[in-house]
């Protein structure tokens, strides 16, 4: 994984809306890069809502939001539209993203091993570096926890 103080992977995905983002378009901004499991189950969806209803207070700090998960296009303008999400989710099917910023491996749920996302969210600055990693999401609390940090930089 990805370690603070490290310069973010460069990366390139498809949105929601069919929109390319690269982390091209983020030179120069701050931004907070947050990997989830999979759209639409509920712990994804209390956190994609919780940083939606704080999205205000993060740009007001500089810091655009941008989701990823393996889910395809179609998947994410789903999650995207059900919950009123505005910021760009990026539909990263190959996982060349994921595997970029380390956040797949071996996990476990109700005593059953997989290989899955670790929800994992990253901030990073205007110069690409990586500000923070928070490993210990609180998916109803998140907008807090990144602002915390934010704030304690």
């Amino acid at each position: 994984m990805k370690q603070v103080g490290e310069k973010a992977p460069e990366f390139e995905g498809i949105d929601q809306d069919g929109n390319k983002i690269s982390s091209v378009d983020y030179v120069g901004k701050n931004y907070v890069l947050f990997f989830y499991p999979k759209a639409s189950t509920p712990g994804c969806t209390a956190e994609a809502c919780d940083l939606r209803d704080n999205e205000e207070s993060l740009k007001a700090k500089g810091y655009s939001i941008i989701g990823v998960s393996a889910d395809s296009v179609k998947r994410q303008k789903n999650f995207a539209e059900k919950n009123q999400l505005s910021y760009p989710l990026l539909a990263d099917e190959d996982k060349k993203i994921i595997e970029a910023f380390g956040v797949w491996g071996p996990k476990k749920f109700m005593g059953r091993e997989f290989d899955g996302i670790h929800r994992t969210t990253f901030v990073i600055n205007e110069n690409g570096i990586i500000e923070n990693v928070i490993t210990k999401v609180k998916t109803k609390a998140h907008a807090e926890q990144i602002l915390a940090e934010i704030e304690n930089k």
